[in-house]
């Protein structure tokens, strides 16, 4: 089917490209190879020149989204142009690493905070200002997280109750907004990818390269294989799955005694 999707001339505000390696970019292409109208909001002036220039002629607008009056403007520039949202991709996180590598009780209280603002309540905040402008019927929203939050990994440290944060409150925005509307709210849940974000991790490398030893066919989760699952789930194809996080990990989470990483240990 030339449509499986039925993405096609439906309007999508993606958050959160910087560049090829992001998982927003890759999210992007897939939605605009399935005919998606995509607009791409990054969080600054000088973002912005640089993501045009990789997805022209798709629109791309600013929004720090620390700032409420940020989002009230996005949200009135979007009006202006497209009169509803088919869906809306969250794909924002942040963390200050600047201090080091800490143990999490040391973790600073700024530093949280920020991090709890940038890359949860964020989506909370776009959620409410764009509540009218989602279409009500099949509107869909769609978080980037991670493939579970209960693994205890010391250089990712208070990123991982971040991301708990953000599942949650999945959960709880699918069930406040079903008072008024058919909007969906799921997350994808990848495991290690190779980003530029995730390179700002302490270690990050020797974390990736583990996590491909103990996926079942002993290769690395693509982004690209992140951003499929995404636009699926941005697609009434998916109307059924709401509240949920879809793990993406390549077998990884049922793996870790494998006998090979057993006994190379």
């Amino acid at each position: 089917m030339a449509d499986f999707l039925q993405l096609a001339d439906k309007t999508i505000l993606v958050f959160g490209v910087a560049n090829r390696k992001s998982v927003a970019y890759h999210i992007g292409q897939e939605l605009t190879t399935a005919g998606a109208r995509v607009v791409y909001v990054v969080r600054s002036a000088t973002r912005q020149e640089s993501v045009s220039k990789l997805v022209s002629p798709a629109p791309v607008l600013v929004c720090d989204v620390e700032h409420q009056d940020q989002i009230d403007r996005l949200r009135d520039a979007v009006r202006e142009q497209f009169p509803v949202i088919h869906g809306l991709v969250h794909s924002l996180a942040f963390a200050d690493y600047s201090a080091g590598w800490l143990p999490f009780h040391e973790t600073p209280r700024a530093a949280f905070l920020q991090a709890i603002d940038i890359s949860c309540y964020s989506l909370m905040a776009v959620c409410n200002a764009f509540k009218d402008l989602l279409d009500p019927e099949q509107g869909s929203v769609v978080s980037i997280s991670i493939s579970t939050t209960r693994m205890a990994a010391e250089n990712y440290g208070y990123m991982a109750p971040v991301k708990a944060a953000l599942d949650s409150a999945i959960c709880f925005l699918a069930k406040s907004f079903s008072k008024f509307s058919k909007v969906r709210f799921n997350a994808v849940c990848p495991g290690l990818l190779k980003t530029s974000a995730s390179a700002g991790i302490p270690g990050y490398v020797d974390s990736y390269l583990y996590a491909e030893q103990a996926t079942l066919r002993k290769e690395a989760v693509q982004t690209s294989e992140a951003a499929n699952v995404a636009a699926f789930l941005l697609s009434p194809r998916s109307s059924g799955i709401n509240a949920q996080g879809i793990v993406v990990d390549a077998g990884m989470s049922i793996n870790y005694f494998d006998d090979q990483l057993i006994h190379r240990t």
